[in-house]
């Protein structure tokens, strides 16, 4: 879907935290929760007040190529930059809300400052801490949380594109560890992989082949295999 003017994300929430004594307030936005696979990712930003970039929406209103040209170019705009994961099998232990918390955590400690209010999308406050500032469908709105989407769903994209040269049956590249067809059915033949989420309820519906072969081994049978699902 191209950008229109319409639906452009503005500074009207940050001004408005600005003007209660709020200096440092960022946008905070997570990207991976009903993915089968790979980690959850939060990115958070702090945004310069007198500079803007063009063509910044909700990451998921643009197209991956769009979001890989903006990517450099919000990072060197941004005056704070942290982005936090929390790896599949994190998910599992901690469970999803845990899990969230513990990337906000690491985001904001890549971010290196310390901020007084956080703008998150949604209803749910994984920030804690007292900064948090929900907005439902915030990345349409607020500037610093649209460009927080873009941040974290780049990040993310890029580590699933590169597990997708081990694990090549489940077209990582593509579906980024989402359900879709393709996965289900390569979790059919293959089984889980070493990044999948085992706890999910999805795999109590999936029956697969060899499901006695460890992780690292079903990782190298794929490795070797590279075998195409239509």
């Amino acid at each position: 879907m191209a950008p229109t003017r319409r639906r452009a994300p503005g500074l009207h929430l940050e001004r408005a935290l600005w003007d209660e004594g709020h200096s440092v307030v960022v946008g905070v936005d997570e990207v991976g929760k009903g993915s089968w696979a790979g980690p959850l990712t939060v990115a958070a930003v702090l945004l310069p007040r007198d500079r803007r970039v063009n063509g910044i929406r909700d990451s998921k209103m643009l197209t991956e190529r769009r979001r890989e040209e903006l990517f450099d170019r919000i990072v060197a705009w941004c005056e704070g930059v942290g982005v936090g994961h929390a790896s599949p099998e994190e998910c599992d232990d901690l469970g999803m809300s845990e899990a969230q918390r513990l990337a906000s955590r690491r985001a904001f400690s890549a971010l290196g400052l310390v901020p007084d209010a956080a703008l998150v999308d949604g209803k749910w406050d994984f920030v804690g801490g007292g900064l948090a500032r929900m907005h439902v469908k915030g990345d349409a709105v607020s500037l610093s949380i649209a460009t927080a989407s873009v941040v974290a769903k780049v990040s993310r994209d890029r580590i699933m594109r590169t597990e997708a040269e081990h694990f090549p049956a489940f077209a990582f590249d593509h579906n980024k560890g989402y359900p879709c067809p393709r996965h289900k059915m390569a979790l059919q033949g293959y089984g889980p992989t070493t990044i999948h989420r085992r706890s999910w309820a999805f795999m109590d519906a999936i029956s697969w082949r060899g499901a006695q072969r460890s992780g690292e081994e079903r990782r190298l049978g794929l490795d070797q295999l590279r075998i195409p699902f239509p």
